[in-house]
């Protein structure tokens, strides 16, 4: 590590973004928005169609294919009050998959809006769910930080916790955007190679993709992967510290294939990562694989990757060739007989980190003074104003319905 992050002023990390440049929707045509190119230091302009054009032939590009759900349930007291409860992730199962699939019962831990008007007793809301009358009542439990325990129960058998959410629930959108969900969110909000539901917020670098861009890709002779992070609402956590140390990560949750992490080995440990959460997941599967090379036997609870873990590293760990960390992953992988590596991760990345497996990235326009401008700042060595700087000038569109670059260092 060239430097220890944790003293990074995040005052260093602001410029001022005016209101009408924030993107509060998409445009019609998804591959029609800008692309900023950040190549070597030399910064210029295209339309994201032709990124294509800029991808070398044989390289591997990695997606995330979360679905973003609509985690936003709504019930109204007798008294009038409106209560909002925000499923943020799965308690009761913690498998995601496995929560949805639940009938009669499910645990979440939510956030809650107007909490204050929910001193006792279950919420209830009454809804039909393919044709079937059920009875959805709600029950909040211990505080958990930020967020409750929440049970959810209800009369139907034969509904889903999956089903509930898509009758009861209402996508989220991110809040900066300062408006109501519509109906067009329910498509454009969700990247078009979306599949595995669990997301609260879109991985919007993907947004821009449409099934022509991903054939020309094809085409290109670009080999695709994909691999699942599921957003927490954590990622809009504006920092409030002076300092990022006193900065603490949301925790979100991974799955990486076997044949994903095969394939990052047929390219020698490299990838282009398709947005930041992409990017987390890479770097946090060479910080897993050294965990491994120290202790093959680690258990499912020594994987998970914490915030500062890749800061504190020696200089000889620090030195460990990518392909070593990342075969000690698919060894464990086959020592186990597991197709899927399930784990979470809380990395912070930030100058001074030093990119094992990014070699280039796609990614939108982040807010000031965010953890996500910090990832870029590393990744483009400090140079990130310059990049904004062009970004304000040339009228690009801000945030998750904005613009995006494609960064080369």
């Amino acid at each position: 590590m060239n430097q220890d992050p944790r003293h990074i002023r995040i005052c260093d990390f602001q410029y001022d973004l005016p209101e009408e440049r924030i993107a509060k929707f998409p445009l019609e045509e998804r591959d029609a928005s800008k692309l900023l190119l950040c190549r070597h230091g030399e910064v210029s302009e295209d339309h994201f169609r032709n990124l294509p054009h800029y991808i070398p032939q044989g390289s591997l590009m990695v997606f995330n294919n979360t679905r973003v759900i609509r985690a936003r349930l709504h019930f109204r007291k007798d008294t009038g009050a409106l209560i909002e409860v925000f499923c943020l992730e799965p308690a009761a199962p913690s498998d995601y998959a496995l929560n949805f699939q639940q009938t009669r019962h499910a645990a979440w831990l939510c956030m809650i809006g107007n909490l204050k008007k929910w001193k006792e007793g279950p919420l209830r809301r009454e809804m039909t769910v393919r044709g079937m009358p059920v009875t959805l009542t709600a029950t909040r439990g211990e505080c958990r930080g930020t967020s409750h325990w929440v049970d959810f129960e209800w009369d139907n058998g034969q509904v889903t916790f999956g089903d509930l959410l898509e009758v009861f629930g209402e996508l989220p959108i991110p809040p900066y955007l300062n408006r109501e969900t519509q109906d067009s969110d329910l498509v454009t909000y969700q990247t078009v190679y979306s599949k595995i539901k669990g997301s609260v917020a879109a991985p919007t670098a993907g947004l821009h993709f449409t099934s022509r861009v991903l054939e020309a890709l094809r085409q290109q002779g670009v080999d695709m992967e994909e691999l699942t992070l599921h957003v927490g609402a954590g990622t809009f956590r504006p920092v409030k510290s002076e300092e990022i140390e006193g900065h603490e990560m949301h925790t979100e949750y991974i799955s990486v294939s076997r044949q994903t992490i095969r394939k990052l080995l047929d390219h020698g440990g490299g990838a282009i990562a398709v947005g930041t959460t992409s990017v987390r997941t890479l770097e946090s599967l060479y910080h897993i694989g050294l965990t491994l090379l120290k202790n093959p036997d680690a258990t499912d609870e020594e994987l998970p990757v914490r915030q500062w873990q890749p800061y504190d590293l020696d200089p000889a760990e620090a030195a460990t060739p990518t392909v070593e960390a990342l075969q000690a992953l698919l060894s464990y992988l086959d020592r186990h007989g597991l197709e899927t590596l399930h784990t979470s991760t809380q990395i912070i990345i930030a100058p001074g980190y030093e990119y094992k497996v990014v070699r280039a990235m796609v990614t939108n326009f982040h807010q000031p003074q965010s953890t996500l401008l910090l990832l870029v700042s590393a990744f483009v060595h400090g140079d990130w104003r310059k990049i904004y700087d062009y970004a304000l000038e040339h009228d690009f569109r801000f945030l998750s319905y904005g613009d995006s670059s494609l960064l080369i260092p």
